[in-house]
Formats: structure tokens, C-alpha cells, sequence
């Protein structure tokens, strides 16, 4: 485990100040995001949160997927959530290139046939932003008191940008 060594370190670091300790698992600021997995987001602090405040799910492309509307449901059933943001965000490899195009360069990159994937290329932002903020909306598990909105995060100037 010695390629690990780096990061268990800086964990044993973290753990020395650790404070989350006895938490209870809730939304303390009844917020849930979807975002991209990009490591240039950081969900929290963007949105002036800290860690125990809000529910964070990421994927490529910060798309509400079916895990992330099962865990969206859980969320606002079970976690105390009231709003959940959709975010996608400027520059994203998943808006850069076909379905087809991502694939291929899977595909070069490991040597080996991606093409029996589906990954989920975003054609156009706004719209992808839209659909999913209905998708999340209209989920009869979610109920009419949750607040849903869409946004695109500029990740040049680190602002969030409404959408839906």
C-alpha cells in the first residue's frame, strides 16, 4: 500500500482534528447537490456550506441519474433535504464530445472495446439542466415542498449560474 502512503498521512492529519464524530447523518442546511465528479468543483464551499450541511452526489456530468434519484428520494424522505441543486458546469468533458467521440477515446485510452457502454454526453447544457430538474420535480416521491433548481458553474469565475 505504499503508493497510499501520501494520502493516509495527510488522513492521519485530518483525523487528528476530526469533528464530525457522533454526527447524525442529516442535511443540516436541508440542501442536496448533483454534480460533475470534475475536480475543479467544490460543492461546499461554492454554495458557503460545510461538511454535515448538505447531501453531495457526483457523477460525470452531474447528471440525476437513477442512483442519484434514489438517493435524492432518500435524501428528502429520510435526511431532512428541501432543496436540491442540479449542476452541471462550463467545460466539461462530458459536453465536449459526442457519445461516440467519448467512447473512442475510452476505448484508445485503455486499450480496450468501450463502445458497449453508455456514458451519458451531454449534447446541450441547458436543456440536459432542464430535463433533470423536471425528472427530479416530477418524482412522485419527492413531493411539491422541495425546492428544485438547475444551474451551470462557471468554472473560470466560480460563479453558479440559474438555468431552471
Amino acid at each position: 500500500m505504499h503508493n497510499f502512503d501520501d494520502l493516509l498521512d495527510a488522513n492521519r492529519g485530518y483525523a487528528s482534528e476530526f469533528g464530525l464524530s457522533g454526527f447524525d447523518g442529516i442535511a443540516h442546511a436541508g440542501v442536496a447537490m448533483v454534480t460533475c465528479m470534475d475536480s475543479r468543483i467544490d460543492p461546499l464551499q461554492m454554495i458557503g456550506l460545510e461538511p454535515g450541511d448538505a447531501k453531495i452526489l457526483r457523477n460525470p456530468g452531474g447528471r440525476v441519474t437513477d442512483q442519484a434519484l434514489v438517493a435524492l428520494v432518500i435524501g428528502v424522505t429520510l435526511l431532512q433535504v428541501d432543496r436540491i441543486l442540479i449542476v452541471e458546469h462550463t467545460r466539461c468533458a462530458m459536453a465536449s464530445s459526442s457519445e461516440d467521440e467519448l467512447k473512442q477515446k475510452i476505448s484508445r485510452s485503455a486499450g480496450s472495446d468501450a463502445s458497449w457502454m453508455t456514458l451519458g454526453a451531454i449534447v446541450d447544457q441547458q436543456s440536459t439542466v432542464h430535463a433533470d430538474v423536471e425528472r427530479v420535480r416530477s418524482h412522485p416521491l419527492i413531493g411539491d415542498t422541495t425546492l428544485v433548481g438547475g444551474f451551470i458553474y462557471d468554472v473560470d469565475t466560480g460563479l453558479l449560474n440559474p438555468v431552471s
